[in-house]
C-alpha cells in the first residue's frame, strides 16, 4: 500500500474506548448538523476506538443511526478496566526501555499473560460492533502492534488481513483483552505506537483529528506529537470540559456511553468554524 502521493484531506480517528466511540460518533454528528462533514474524507485512519468508528463511519450507514445506536439502554453490559497495577507496569516498560519496539513487546507479553476475556469473546463483541464483516471501498486504515516485535502495523482492504481481524487486534488492550491474532501472530492496541498514529497523515494537505484522550502513556506520541511534524492545515478535537465531565473515568464503563455521545454532538457547534477551515477552507 502506498501512502507517498499527496491527498487532500485525512480523517484520523483515535484510542478511547467504548466512551470514546461515543464521543467521536457525537462530534461527527454534530458536526455534519452545522454543515462541516467529515465522513467524505480521502483516507481515515482508526486507532483501537477509532477503528470501530472508522468502520461504521466507510459502511454506508447513515451517521445518524450510528449515532442514535450509541444512545442505547446500557444495561447487562460488562464494564471492563483496566487495573493501575497494569498501567503501572506499562508505564515501566516504556520508561526503562530505550527502544519502544521492545517496551512494546513486552507489554504484549504482559496482555497475553494477564487478559480477561477469551478471543472467541472478543470477536463476537467487536463482530456486533460493526456494521459489516467486509473491508469498505473507502480508504480506510486500521492500526496495531505487532506483539512480538512491538512494530506497527497498518492494515487495508489490500493487506489480505479479515477486517474483523484488523479491528481486534487495534482494539486489543494490553491486559484487559487478549493479543489479536493477525496471520496466525499476536497483535495488541494501536494505542500503543501512538495515541491516534496521527502521523500516518503525513502527505496530506488537510488533517483533521479526533483523540478522546488527552494523556498518553510514559513517552508515547500524542496526536499534538504527531501533529507537529506534520506539514498541512490542521485541527485537532479533544472533549472539552463538560464533555470530559461526562465521559466518567472510566472509558470501558459503558453506562457512561450515550452521555458520552451526547456531549460529543453539545460540544461541536463550538468547533465547527475552526474545523470547515481546515476541512473546505481556502
Amino acid at each position: 500500500m502506498s501512502r507517498t502521493s499527496r491527498k487532500s484531506r485525512i480523517l484520523v480517528l483515535g484510542g478511547g474506548g467504548v466512551t470514546g466511540i461515543a464521543w467521536e460518533l457525537g462530534i461527527l454528528a454534530g458536526l455534519r448538523d452545522a454543515g462541516v462533514d467529515l465522513t467524505d474524507a480521502d483516507t481515515v485512519v482508526g486507532t483501537s476506538a477509532g477503528s470501530v468508528v472508522g468502520t461504521q463511519i466507510t459502511s454506508g450507514t447513515p451517521l445518524e443511526t450510528l449515532y442514535a445506536r450509541q444512545l442505547r439502554s446500557a444495561e447487562g453490559e460488562v464494564t471492563a478496566k483496566l487495573p493501575l497495577s497494569m498501567l503501572a507496569r506499562w508505564i515501566w516498560a516504556l520508561t526503562t526501555e530505550r527502544d519502544l519496539r521492545r517496551a512494546r513487546a513486552r507489554i504484549g507479553r504482559l496482555g497475553h499473560a494477564h487478559s480477561v476475556s477469551s478471543l472467541e469473546e472478543r470477536r463476537r463483541t467487536i463482530s456486533a460492533r460493526l456494521p459489516t464483516t467486509e473491508w469498505p471501498d473507502a480508504d480506510l486504515w486500521i492500526t496495531a502492534v505487532d506483539a512480538h516485535t512491538g512494530e506497527r502495523r497498518v492494515f487495508d482492504r489490500g493487506s489480505g488481513v479479515p477486517l474483523v481481524d484488523a479491528v481486534m487486534a487495534s482494539c486489543a488492550v494490553p491486559g484487559v483483552w487478549p493479543p489479536a491474532l493477525v496471520n496466525g501472530r499476536p497483535h495488541i492496541d494501536g494505542g500503543l505506537h501512538s495515541s491516534c498514529n496521527a502521523d500516518l497523515a503525513a502527505g496530506y494537505e488537510r488533517v483533521v483529528v479526533l483523540s478522546p484522550t488527552t494523556r498518553t502513556a510514559g513517552p508515547l506520541p500524542s496526536a499534538a506529537d504527531d501533529l507537529a511534524r506534520i506539514d498541512a492545515r490542521t485541527t485537532l478535537i479533544t472533549p472539552d470540559d463538560p464533555a470530559q465531565s461526562q465521559m466518567g473515568r472510566n472509558p470501558l464503563d459503558p453506562a457512561f456511553r450515550a452521555a458520552a455521545a451526547r456531549a460529543g454532538r453539545a460540544q461541536a457547534p463550538a468547533i465547527a468554524k475552526s474545523v470547515a477551515e481546515t476541512w473546505t477552507g481556502d
